[in-house]
C-alpha cells in the first residue's frame, strides 16, 4: 500500500506514527506537548520544500530515523490491530439486511434514514449489472486478485464498492 502513496500522505504518515511514538516515550503530558512541538517545528521547517529530490531524501532519513528512536513496546489502542479488545465485539454486529425486518413503528422512529436506504437499495439494484460489467471490462480473469477498485475511467462509470478480489490496476 506505501507504493500507493504520495509524497505528502508519506509526509503524514511518519509524523503521527513518530507522534504515537512519543506519547510512548514520554509519560508526563507537560514534557509529551514540549517535545511534540518540537517535532511539529521539524516539519515545519521542511514542509515548503520545492525540490523532490531533497524532499525524498529528507523523507527517508526522516524514516530512518524513527526506525532507530521507535519505542520497543509502543502504546496500542485496546480496538486498535493488536490491541486486547480488537474485534472483540464483532460476533454482536448485526449484518444490514437485518433493518429490512424491522417492524414499521421501529422505522418511524429513523425516517430520513430508511428513506436514504430505500433510495441507495434502487440505486443498488439499477447500477448493478453495469458495474459488474466494467469491473469484468477492466479486470480479466487471469489477473492477480486484490481489493482495489478500478477507476471510473468514462463518464458515468461507478466503481463497486461492494465487490471483493477485484483485478490489480497496474495502471
Amino acid at each position: 500500500m506505501a507504493g500507493l502513496l504520495n509524497h505528502q500522505q508519506k509526509v503524514l504518515r511518519l509524523y503521527k506514527k513518530s507522534l504515537r511514538h512519543l506519547e510512548s516515550w514520554c509519560v508526563f503530558r507537560d514534557k509529551f506537548r514540549y517535545e511534540a512541538c518540537l517535532l511539529r517545528a521539524r516539519f515545519d521547517s521542511q514542509k515548503n520544500e520545492k525540490d523532490m529530490m531533497k524532499a525524498t531524501l529528507l523523507l527517508k532519513a526522516g524514516e530512518e530515523e524513527f526506525y532507530r528512536l521507535q519505542h520497543p513496546q509502543p502504546y496500542i489502542f485496546v480496538d486498535s490491530p493488536g490491541g486486547t479488545s480488537y474485534e472483540r465485539y464483532d460476533c454482536y454486529k448485526v449484518p444490514e439486511w437485518c433493518l429490512d425486518h424491522w417492524h414499521p413503528s421501529e422505522r418511524a422512529v429513523y425516517p430520513d434514514y430508511f428513506t436514504k436506504r430505500e433510495e441507495w437499495k434502487k440505486l443498488r439494484v439499477a447500477s448493478w449489472d453495469r458495474e459488474v460489467q466494467q469491473i469484468m471490462e477492466e479486470c480479466p480473469p487471469e489477473s492477480a486478485l486484490t481489493e482495489a477498485l478500478p477507476p471510473a475511467r468514462r463518464e458515468g462509470d461507478l466503481p463497486a464498492p461492494t465487490v471483493v478480489g477485484l483485478c490489480d490496476q497496474a495502471t
